[in-house]
């Protein structure tokens, strides 16, 4: 490089010599590894934290840059170290990007008798306890029944035959703990007595008389990482003890908990980006026969489609704003803002823009029009030719602002009766929200890049390895057609899928850099520049 770059720049050679030091420990750690495995011998090295006696002394004889050290044992001695490890923990997780599943994987699963939405299993508290919980990006907190007074049955219903359903219990948990009034969490400090006392919590859902309240806890949820060594990690968590739901928590959607994945400081996405175990970023992918995953510290692809967020400060979710609709042939000009929202089933608009839409869908549409159905919630349906020609249905798609198309794959849904086959347009009339639901998202993986306040989408296949090691295998035996509903008078639930994983390591000899004159000169070379 040329002499004048270093005489004009007097902090890039330091630069290039922190640069080179990373380089060489990764070669010492990375060789010393495979040395080690081939039964040769193991070098180790003598290491100082920053206000260690050693690195002070020389700090002082080589005028370093390093700012005086705080005296030994006082609180900011402390405190700094203390803030040095998270900023160093925190820089090594959100570069390796290795994003975390659930212990029992990142696989959902839709399921139509429980709301059409997507589910998966958690697992909470020592020991642990498994828990099916929705998926929801158009809520915060994470809740499960839990000492209950009014929940969903676990027992002796369509829904609980199939899948395993427990009741979090906290005092048989050794890792459980009441979360009190004064914790920043607790959000309604004015309905407590004390300030010591537990921390209620009400929240009310969009949903006809949805709600579901209780107290704050914290517990373990285990998480796995998303790489060949599928390492498990605990994170601690604050989480909703759910005592009494109401409306559809009673039987059609989230029997035994809703996992809340939006914005807030309490949803479990901000608390493992907040304590450093991934990138502040997550990712749900909705195949078309229903099976998905869900990874956080997914950051997406290079290549993905985005649109920015409509922050609101003092509500802070997953809100995006849409230029233009395609129906068909026809563009139609809009602007409207939509809330992007896997725990709801159908997308919702309101007028004129469902209007518009739903028009501009009938007047293209080449099938019967099906007669009004009060079993039937959306407006706009059709008796499916015999055929079953996909192509005589108006394909759609979304402008998102910033000019990034959003093709919807599955515009419509299709409902079986004893006698026939109705496809309806799956897009209701709303009175006040845009809810981009979880049926126009079928067909992506779709990233919630919190740090960049970015919406991501990429066409994907849920069982395709890219960008990460681990997928879901493939069910046996179950297949559901794309947007099938519950039957009338009937309904169908798909098996649960579980998730596995192959690692492999190739194994090659070293006989040239695992020698000791190699290793000793690199060790040199390390000592050396962490001198400088």
């Amino acid at each position: 490089m040329h002499e004048s770059f270093w005489r004009s720049q007097p902090n890039n050679m330091f630069c290039f010599f922190k640069l080179l030091l990373l380089v060489l420990i990764f070669l010492i750690s990375f060789l010393g590894a495979h040395c080690s495995s081939r039964g040769g011998r193991i070098f180790s090295f003598k290491m100082h934290h920053r206000f260690s006696d050693p690195v002070k002394k020389f700090s002082e004889t080589a005028g370093s840059r390093l700012s005086p050290a705080p005296a030994k044992g006082s609180i900011e001695y402390y405190a700094d170290l203390a803030d040095r490890d998270r900023i160093l923990r925190g820089r090594k997780l959100s570069e390796l990007h290795e994003p975390l599943a659930f212990s029992d994987g990142n696989a959902t699963l839709r399921i139509s008798s429980l709301g059409f939405l997507h589910y998966t299993t958690v697992q909470l508290g020592t020991p642990g306890v498994k828990f099916m919980v929705a998926l929801d990006t158009g809520s915060d907190l994470f809740w499960v029944p839990c000492d209950c007074s009014r929940c969903a049955p676990t027992e002796g219903t369509v829904y609980a035959s199939d899948f395993e359903l427990n009741i979090y219990n906290p005092k048989g948990s050794s890792t459980s703990r009441n979360v009190t009034c004064n914790n920043s969490l607790c959000a309604h400090r004015s309905r407590c007595i004390g300030t010591f006392n537990n921390c209620p919590y009400m929240v009310s859902y969009v949903s006809a008389e949805t709600s579901t309240s209780g107290i704050l806890v914290e517990d373990v949820l285990h998480l796995t990482a998303e790489d060949s060594y599928q390492e498990l990690v605990e994170a601690y968590i604050t989480f909703g003890c759910g005592q009494v739901q109401s409306g559809s928590f009673l039987d059609v959607a989230a029997p035994n908990g809703l996992f809340g994945l939006g914005m807030e400081k309490i949803s479990v996405p901000s608390i493992l980006s907040s304590e450093g175990f991934t990138a502040d970023s997550f990712s749900m992918c909705f195949g078309h026969d229903g099976i998905g995953r869900i990874s956080f510290g997914d950051k997406g692809s290079p290549d993905q489609e985005e649109t920015p967020f409509n922050l609101n400060p003092s509500h802070p979710n997953y809100n995006i704003s849409v230029t233009q609709l395609r129906v068909g042939k026809t563009l139609i000009d809009v602007d409207f803002t939509a809330l992007f929202d896997s725990g709801t089933s159908f997308t919702y608009l309101v007028d004129p823009t469902y209007a518009r839409l739903a028009e501009s869908f009938h007047s293209q549409a080449q099938d019967k029009r099906h007669p009004p159905d009060s079993r039937i919630p959306f407006e706009y349906c059709y008796d499916m030719s015999p055929r079953g020609n996909a192509s005589l249905i108006p394909s759609m798609s979304l402008t998102m602002k910033g000019g990034s198309q959003f093709a919807i794959h599955e515009p419509i849904i299709v409902i079986n009766s004893q006698t026939e086959l109705v496809y309806c347009l799956a897009v209701v009339k709303s009175r006040e929200l845009n809810i981009i639901g979880q049926n126009l998202m079928t067909g992506y993986r779709v990233v919630f890049d919190r740090e960049k306040l970015v919406l991501g989408w990429k066409k994907f296949d849920c069982y395709d390895k890219e960008d990460h090691n681990i997928s879901p295998t493939k069910p046996h035996g179950t297949t559901v057609p794309p947007a099938v509903a519950v039957g009338l008078g009937n309904s169908s639930t798909p098996e649960s899928t579980k998730e596995t994983g192959n690692s492999s390591h190739g194994s090659a000899a070293w006989p040239l850099f695992c020698s000791h004159t190699s290793l000793t000169y690199l060790r040199f070379l390390i000592t050396l520049f962490l001198l400088l």
